[in-house]
């Protein structure tokens, strides 16, 4: 079985996508940094320093003093949000990377759009379908490209993935199994007054922030979009009362494969997708925590194959990825229309759990 996947597992951590020479740039994307919570300091900071299409100049918060430090500790320009929708230092970057709180992305969006500001939009794409229609729709007119921080399509155990997929080494895909779980109130913090547990701000809880992960790498793994999905969600804790703490959710994909998945935000921590098909499964565990080094296996006819690869740091691929399209002029796979199918789903999913029935998705 290994030399069957030699061809395709060859150079696994390769940049499939890149043509330029990442030696050669000497003047990387400049990006403003749009919300400076524990993810953008610890992981996309980090990432576009890392990467050599990028390099970040100015960074905005509601929280002043997180401003000052940032600005004070990496050489930075900090502005309050007020400065950036103005413009006031927009001639120090050329593209705006948004991390806040779902339901602000629009605003931040719309804002950058209207500088000409090419955009890296944190995932979900907003809190509403709505809303993520109308900030689509700002890049758009204004004619500026919009990425969205789906970091797993960058990430070469996911892409390799594909590729087998692909190339039929599965066989027929028969379904797929994800699961992605923390305990969020311990892993993120024990403060329960944060924006992910405030319905206004987030838009839902589970599905919201973990279940996009198994839904949008299923859909990139597959290479399609589900028709149709139904839902549970169940909250136990007070701290989860006005949002979902658990879910399990169905995705109904062309061709009668059904991908089940289960989120919880407070359960044993676990990261996992599996798609099973006629000839092997392919498996990825961990999955899906930037935190955590991915695990790659191929099983066939009882004979498993542990993949062993130069691990990448997610959030410097994902930023290398949106430096390298902007410079190379080449447009990005994960842009606003493919956000809005997710966004669908994940109002379908929701819908479902509130009726009790499947909910059939459509293209408006």
């Amino acid at each position: 079985m290994e030399a069957a996947l030699a061809e395709y597992l060859d150079k696994f951590a390769r940049r499939d996508w890149e043509t330029l020479d990442p030696d050669a740039v000497t003047d990387p994307v400049r990006v403003a940094v749009v919300g400076l919570g524990w993810f953008a300091r610890e992981w996309a900071l980090p990432g576009i320093d890392r990467s050599a299409y990028t390099e970040a100049t100015v960074v905005t918060d509601v929280d002043a003093d997180a401003v000052e430090a940032v600005a004070a500790e990496r050489g930075l320009t900090g502005v309050t949000p007020d400065e950036f929708r103005s413009g006031a230092v927009a001639d120090e970057y050329d593209a705006v990377y948004v991390a806040t709180p779902n339901a602000t992305h629009l605003e931040y969006v719309e804002a950058a759009a209207a500088q000409g500001k090419a955009v890296l939009c944190e995932k979900p794409l907003e809190s509403t379908v709505d809303r993520a229609r109308r900030l689509a729709a700002a890049c758009d007119e204004a004619g500026v490209p919009l990425m969205v921080g789906y970091r797993m399509q960058t990430d070469p155990a996911v892409r390799r993935l594909r590729d087998l997929v692909d190339a039929g080494v599965a066989g027929d895909v028969v379904g797929v199994h994800a699961t992605m779980t923390q305990t969020m109130l311990g892993e993120l913090g024990s403060d329960t007054d944060q924006w992910r547990l405030d319905p206004a701000l987030s838009g839902g809880c589970a599905v919201m922030d973990l279940g996009v992960y198994p839904l949008n790498t299923t859909r990139f793994a597959l290479g399609e979009d589900p028709v149709r999905v139904s839902g549970r969600t169940r909250s136990e804790h007070e701290a989860f009362a006005a949002v979902d703490e658990h879910a399990t959710f169905r995705l109904e994909f062309p061709g009668d494969v059904d991908a089940l998945c289960t989120v919880s935000q407070n359960a044993q921590h676990a990261s996992r997708l599996e798609v099973t098909g006629t000839d092997a499964r392919l498996i990825l565990d961990p999955a899906f925590y930037e935190r955590e080094d991915r695990g790659f296996a191929v099983v066939r006819d009882g004979t498993r194959v542990d993949v062993e690869f130069e691990q990448v740091h997610q959030t410097e691929a994902e930023f290398a990825y949106f430096g390298h399209q902007l410079l190379a002029g080449e447009p990005f796979h994960p842009d606003g229309e493919h956000a809005l199918t997710d966004m669908r789903a994940l109002a379908g999913i929701y819908e479902s759990a509130e009726s009790g029935r499947p909910v059939a998705l459509d293209d408006d």
